[in-house]
């Protein structure tokens, strides 16, 4: 089989992998191993910034846990059995139930490429128009809104923007958290920029609340009612903006009026978000009174019923004020995977065909089929949408999907309603799934295991959040017998008959091909917005040096495009653009004495999706350890839980268990918890067994972020940690995960363990030696107050360490992470084994700054001792200095211990 061969040694100017803000990396190599990454200084994405999971990338490399064979029935065969085998199910099932009984689950974390070419594959020469990819989960509402307003998927605003605004809105983003590198670009433009004004919206206090000159922290799922009371009040003010309203645009009258009836006065809509209303009309008039205005909205705006419409009552208000095709201007989507826009722009949700063409779009099946030469097939391009990704789902659920094929991404997981995802897994007759590492919760439902290249193997395009696309440069040969997406993609399509149509040796092919489309009759009446046939036709040489670079890329754009709209001529059949009425829904999930709390779900700052590739990175797994709940103060009292204590969530649809996080930055009567953990790591932490499969009705997203939960108290009769050598691990489920509270923490030479359980342990050395096979060498107990330490060493060497106690009794484990690399432990480790530290150490508490692993107690004492500011703890500590991260989190613990710091004095040493 042929493998990527390696690039030349030293530095490789690469794209990140993780959020849509598409970040440039410069990788450096040495003798065939990537052992460093920092930002690429010449992208004009980050300019050289780089967030702690990017600058992580290299410490997520390497041939352990991948996947390194092909696997049909659970048992290893070669490529050609397997692509053989592929083939030939995918046929049986369309000949026994027809082509509409097979479908396609993709990913944001494929490349252009193999997105294209698995679109081209499943609709246009399998004749299926269900296929659909995670990016329904994140982006699709921010997709129909667009589409609605602007006639087209097309995002007008870039990065430049942000330094450009007088206001900047962020609505439903954790931008400090989600997407570090923009948050750390707008910080500096704020900075230097002393008028520009920050609004934060958002029901939760976030660390992007930094910077925020106001916080509205609305009732979740009120976003629309807020907008429609800005699109009014703006009326009521006469702050619109009538020529661009007259010139550019229509349906200003029926939004309008729409939103007058819901809205009504500015307390009327303060009592309906429940905020402050003199907050909301400063609000209101800040918007109002400026131009240069840039709403930022992600997935608290868009994981909603009425996600599509709160994107439209943001747009309406850009519209109505003449604000967007300006610098500085424009309602901004932020997109949440490196290419989920790459996907968009191929076709790669149910509802699209290809070249940001639908099904709806004049002329677009006979212009496909003519480029994709497939008229002659039996039947042609299918004429309508597929299944979107819930209900795809559904539909496998129901047996009327028979063969799936899944790549890059794991449903089993981040699938709302997940119980019944996974049973619709189970019946489903064929499951195929391309995957990079050998443990996902995915993969016991496959039939057939193809394993995928990685992000450092993988060459071809991506597309980011401003419409650029930048190259993702293969590094290193794939492990094992691992096979880009695209290679495996066409060899099947080889053996199903398609040879001719999927023919390409390199991917810089299938770009060209992807580029041609684009521009195929794309003039006069039919004209389309996206168009890149400028980088068609170059040749691999300038594909591979390809720049990043915005579209459209034309014959009237060869250098790209920044912004859209800046003429007001926008891709609607009139062009102009359209303004909708929207009526506020409330969230479909609805709250009851059963289930009484508000749930919201979302990302933490270290982790990436469902942990694949950031839990190979020790570092990452430091600042948020565990899953976890986060919640008021008064809500925790009422359901009897301590702060760091476990609870479980349940909902009508499954439970979640975590450690409890007591916060005043929620609001009373909301929970909090992360979306990241799966089977893998913990037991019961999936969020998605919480929300029930309710879909907005246009763009098909679930409802993510207003589930409905009760809370009630894990009581646990001990909770330990444990800490075991990685050679110490058998395959499969370790004995102590039949405990009622389970944690895997991976830490580099050990993995760590959290544990509780409800049934009391009577011989704690004897159940660590059952579950272990190496009994106690060292231990001291403590049985009035239930504590023990042990520790299990053989010829010298640290095999396991086990707490029974509480988690927050435990030492800073760095220390005896180490000890496991010992060979031979000499005396004084052994000696300082059970105390878990060396003499006279001081525990750094939890991990604050990833970047340097420093500690809160390591902050708070240097805060204590003087330190002052950020800058002070940086010069001291070096947190904060690299990726800035971490900063909110600084500034929160500096003001917390404000009255605890002694100033330093400063001495003239000539007045001594």
């Amino acid at each position: 089989m042929p493998k990527a061969e390696r690039l030349a040694e030293g530095d490789i100017r690469t794209t990140c992998p993780y959020c849509g803000v598409g970040c440039g990396v410069k990788a450096t190599l040495d003798s065939g191993s990537v052992i460093a990454v920092e930002g690429d200084r010449e992208h004009p994405a980050n300019y050289g910034r780089l967030c702690v999971k990017g600058t992580a990338l290299h410490e997520t490399l390497g041939a352990h846990g991948r996947l390194g064979s092909p696997r049909v029935g659970g048992k290893d065969v070669s490529w050609e059995q397997a692509l053989t085998e592929t083939a030939r199910r995918l046929q049986a099932q369309r000949n026994a139930h027809g082509n509409h009984t097979v479908a396609a689950y993709l990913s944001g974390q494929l490349l252009t490429e193999d997105y294209y070419v698995a679109n081209k594959l499943f609709k246009g020469f399998l004749g299926t128009p269900h296929l659909d990819t995670n990016s329904r989960l994140c982006m699709a509402s921010a997709v129909a809104g667009y589409k609605r307003a602007f006639g087209a998927d097309a995002v007008p605003c870039n990065y430049e923007d942000l330094e450009e605004a007088e206001l900047v809105v962020l609505v439903g983003s954790n931008l400090a958290w989600n997407h570090p590198v923009l948050y750390q670009r707008l910080k500096v433009a704020k900075e230097r920029n002393p008028l520009m004004r920050v609004v934060v919206i958002d029901p939760r206090v976030t660390d992007s609340c930094e910077i925020a000159d106001l916080y509205l922290g609305i009732r979740p799922g009120s976003d629309a009612y807020l907008f429609n009371g800005l699109l009014a009040w703006m009326s009521a003010h006469q702050r619109l903006d009538s020529v661009y309203l007259e010139g550019h645009t229509e349906g200003f009258d029926e939004a309008l009026s729409a939103a007058q009836q819901s809205a009504g006065s500015v307390h009327d809509v303060a009592v309906a978000c429940d905020v402050d209303p003199e907050r909301l009309e400063t609000f209101y008039y800040w918007f109002a009174s400026q131009l240069h205005v840039v709403t930022l909205y992600s997935q608290g705006v868009n994981q909603s019923t009425s996600g599509t419409d709160k994107c439209n009552a943001i747009i309406n208000c850009h519209l109505a004020g003449g604000k967007l095709g300006l610098p500085g201007a424009g309602p901004f989507s932020i997109t949440g995977q490196p290419n989920a826009m790459g996907g968009r722009e191929v076709g790669g949700l149910a509802n699209q065909l290809a070249a940001h063409m639908d099904y709806h779009t004049p002329g677009a099946l006979d212009l496909v089929s003519r480029f994709w030469a497939t008229k002659h097939l039996t039947p042609v391009l299918p004429d309508a949408p597929g299944h979107k990704a819930v209900e795809l789902f559904d539909a496998i659920d129901r047996g009327e999907i028979t063969a799936l094929w899944v790549m890059a991404t794991n449903p089993a997981v981040s699938m709302p309603d997940g119980a019944k995802v996974r049973r619709a897994l189970a019946r489903c007759p064929l499951v195929i799934v391309s995957e990079c590492v050998a443990n996902t919760d995915l993969l016991p439902y496959a039939d057939i295991v193809l394993p995928a290249s990685g992000w450092a193997e993988k060459d071809g395009t991506v597309t980011n959040s401003e419409r650029r696309i930048s190259r993702q440069r293969g590094m290193l040969t794939p492990p094992g017998e691992a096979q880009h997406d695209w290679w495996i993609i066409c060899e099947v399509a080889k053996r199903l008959g398609f040879a001719e149509a999927f023919s390409y040796s390199h991917p810089w092919e299938i770009f060209d091909e992807h580029a041609r489309l684009s521009g195929f009759e794309n003039s006069g009446t039919s004209k389309r917005l996206f168009d890149i046939s400028g980088l068609a036709g170059k040749g691999q040489d300038a594909y591979d040096a390809l720049s990043p670079i915005q579209w459209p890329v034309n014959h009237a754009a060869p250098r790209g495009t920044p912004r859209l709209f800046e003429e007001g001529v926008f891709a609607t059949a009139n062009g102009r653009a359209k303004l909708l009425p929207i009526t506020p829904r409330l969230p479909e999930q609805r709250l009851s004495t059963t289930y009484p709390l508000r749930l919201n779900t979302g990302r933490v700052r270290d982790q990436w999706h469902t942990m694949t590739r950031t839990a190979r990175a020790p570092r990452l797994m430091n600042h948020r350890a565990e899953p976890f709940i986060e919640l008021h103060p008064v809500d925790a009292a009422n359901a009897g839980v301590s702060d760091q204590g476990l609870a479980m969530l349940s909902a009508t649809e499954g439970e979640y268990r975590g450690r409890v996080r007591i916060s005043n930055a929620q609001r009373q009567g909301e929970v909090f918890v992360p979306m990241h953990w799966t089977d893998c790591f913990t037991k019961q932490g999936r969020s998605g067994a919480l929300l029930t499969g309710y879909t907005d009705p246009v763009s098909g997203q679930p409802e993510s972020k207003q589930g409905a939960v009760a809370l009630t108290n894990l009581d646990m009769a001990w909770q330990a940690t444990l800490l075991v050598a990685n050679e110490q691990i058998s395959t499969g489920s370790p004995r102590w995960c039949k405990s009622a509270y389970w944690s895997r923490i991976p830490m580099g030479s050990c993995e760590r363990w959290q544990l509780a359980d409800t049934a009391p342990v009577s011989n704690w050395l004897a159940t660590v030696e059952a579950w272990l096979g190496v009994p106690a060498s060292l231990w001291c107990e403590d049985s009035t107050s239930a504590r023990l330490r042990a520790a299990g060493v053989v010829k010298g060497q640290l095999r396991w360490w086990l707490m029974v106690g509480p988690p927050q009794e435990l030492p800073g484990l760095a220390w005896l992470e180490a000890r496991f690399n010992d060979v031979t432990l000499d005396t004084a480790h052994r000696q300082r084994l059970l105390a878990g530290c060396d003499d006279g150490a001081v525990d750094a508490g939890p991990v604050v700054c990833s970047c340097h692993q420093v500690g809160q107690a390591t902050i708070v004492k240097a805060i204590r001792s003087g330190d002052t500011s950020v800058e002070a703890l940086g010069a001291r500590l070096a947190c904060g200095t690299q990726c800035g991260s971490c900063i909110p989190e600084l500034k929160s613990l500096l003001e917390e211990e404000r009255p605890n710091a002694c100033a330093k004095q400063t001495t003239n040493p000539e007045m001594a």
